[in-house]
């Protein structure tokens, strides 16, 4: 970790840029402490305003970010396609230059590129995107075969932390021989859940090996990070991913 960002540590072309911003730095006051992005907080968009345009320039961005309207759903957009308001949960480019977000308060952010370098995407995945097909219906997108293409799992609620009831349980399992695994049960009506594996076993049975990152915990590292389930109230980081000219 920098000062500043993640840079995810994985095998991509040079052009690929991509980085993950924590809580540190920025403009906003408590309970939003430092570096929210999120405009839909309820935090001062003065704030906000001036935290994003501090990104732009700290993290050398070709463009301003074109930020999703986020809904926990399945929806994925190109980033020709994009209007701010836009709703969806995926945004994917070929295009250099084009800015692909994810805002992220405990759901995984999860970053693809093909081996090439020429197509990329940044999805939301929080567990209802993901027991919707959200990583499926996006590798189905890139135009090389699923082996081809490289993942990277972004900062989210560890393991140790995410509780959840049987209803997050049968949505995994009722469709998967393996989902069981990401699942610790803790008493009658309750798991823990570990949502890199979930990811991770769906990006695997798609036929993409290639997974990176996946080693931090949101709720855990109240320094570092937002966190939805820690405090309800909360700011948002951001995962990003462009291709910058060769």
């Amino acid at each position: 970790m920098t000062p500043d960002f993640i840079i995810p540590t994985w095998p991509v072309p040079s052009h690929i840029k991509a980085i993950s911003t924590t809580r540190q730095r920025g403009f906003s006051l408590p309970p939003y402490a430092s570096l929210n992005l999120g405009t839909h907080v309820g935090d001062d968009l003065a704030h906000v305003s001036k935290n994003r345009t501090w990104l732009e320039k700290q993290a050398l961005l070709p463009e301003s970010p074109r930020w999703l309207e986020q809904v926990h759903g399945d929806v994925i957009i190109d980033t020709q396609a994009w209007s701010e308001g836009t709703q969806a949960d995926a945004i994917m480019t070929t295009c250099v230059n084009h800015v692909c977000p994810i805002m992220t308060a405990d759901c995984l952010p999860i970053l693809l590129c093909d081996a090439q370098g020429k197509q990329v995407a940044a999805i939301h995945a929080g567990w209802r995107s993901l027991a919707a097909g959200i990583v499926e219906k996006t590798l189905n997108k890139f135009s090389c075969a699923p082996n081809q293409i490289i993942a990277w799992l972004g900062p989210a609620i560890g393991p140790s932390q995410f509780e959840v009831g049987h209803d997050v349980f049968k949505a995994f399992t009722l469709s998967s021989d393996t989902a069981a695994k990401a699942f610790q049960q803790t008493d009658d009506s309750h798991f823990l859940a570990n949502i890199y594996l979930l990811a991770t076993q769906k990006l695997n049975q798609y036929g993409t090996q290639s997974v990176f990152g996946g080693k931090h915990c949101t709720v855990s590292e109240q320094d570092d990070f937002f966190s939805y389930r820690r405090d309800g109230i909360t700011g948002r980081m951001a995962t990003m991913i462009w291709i910058a000219p060769k």
